[in-house]
């Protein structure tokens, strides 16, 4: 193997490895919630598109609507799977499952489960989401649930 096939390989394993730490930390951000960790995810111009939870045209915008979501929804837990990432030099395109549970001020326990449609790009060096769209497959209350141990008690408002 020559020296600029190996460069190319390690690349593309650093830049998954960075795009996987991207997904995890939206996950992580939602689920804290960590506005800082937020904020290092996206490029300052990134779009994030949540039909139902809003949308933000810069990262700014995203940080609102999330601070506006945390208070309409206080418990978060996503779990992402799937990924399924295609890389072409500093762009990387793909789609991510999820699912999450979460407590909703108005709503109470509710179930949702769609597909991230994601591009990413690397500036100066850094991969952050360029843009995120989430489709929603459903959205499914779970009004006899109710958590019976754990540190998180969830009561209606």
């Amino acid at each position: 193997m020559n020296l600029e096939t190996l460069v190319a390989r390690l690349d593309a394993l650093e830049s998954r490895m960075a795009i996987d730490a991207l997904i995890s930390g939206y996950a992580n951000a939602f689920d804290l919630p960590d506005a800082q960790l937020l904020g290092r995810l996206w490029h300052a111009d990134s779009t994030l598109d949540l039909p139902g939870f809003g949308n933000g045209g810069s990262r700014e915008e995203i940080l609102a609507m999330a601070a506006r979501n945390w208070q309409r929804m206080p418990h978060m837990h996503h779990w992402m799977a799937n990924p399924l990432i295609r890389i072409d030099g500093d762009v990387a395109t793909g789609t991510v499952a999820a699912d999450c549970l979460m407590y909703d001020v108005e709503q109470g326990p509710v179930q949702l489960s769609g597909l991230y449609y994601d591009r990413f790009e690397r500036r100066e060096g850094e991969w952050r989401f360029a843009s995120r769209r989430f489709e929603l497959h459903f959205l499914t209350p779970l009004e006899h649930w109710k958590p019976i141990a754990g540190s998180e008690s969830f009561t209606r408002s």
